[in-house]
């Protein structure tokens, strides 16, 4: 009897992926989960959109949200992911 393909075997076929779940989000910025929250609620990285219970994570955000961050040496200052969009 042939199983269905996991949603982790199927990843590999999607042509594209739109959206993370928290701890996926996370490691596409090379953050823990906890880190990936905090980052979140102090709006340095972009709140999550939200099906029935899910939340996913845009990846054109992460990917400007992540963009926005300061490079070693330069100031934090104020921008958030508010002031990127």
């Amino acid at each position: 009897m042939k199983r269905a393909p996991s949603r982790i075997d199927m990843l590999p076929l999607l042509p594209v992926v739109f959206g993370l779940g928290e701890i996926e989000a996370a490691a596409a910025i090379g953050v823990s989960a906890s880190k990936f929250r905090a980052l979140v609620k102090e709006s340095r990285m972009p709140r999550p959109r939200r099906i029935d219970r899910r939340f996913i994570w845009d990846v054109d955000e992460l990917r400007a949200a992540f963009k926005a961050l300061p490079h070693e040496g330069e100031s934090e200052g104020s921008d958030t992911w508010a002031d990127v969009v």
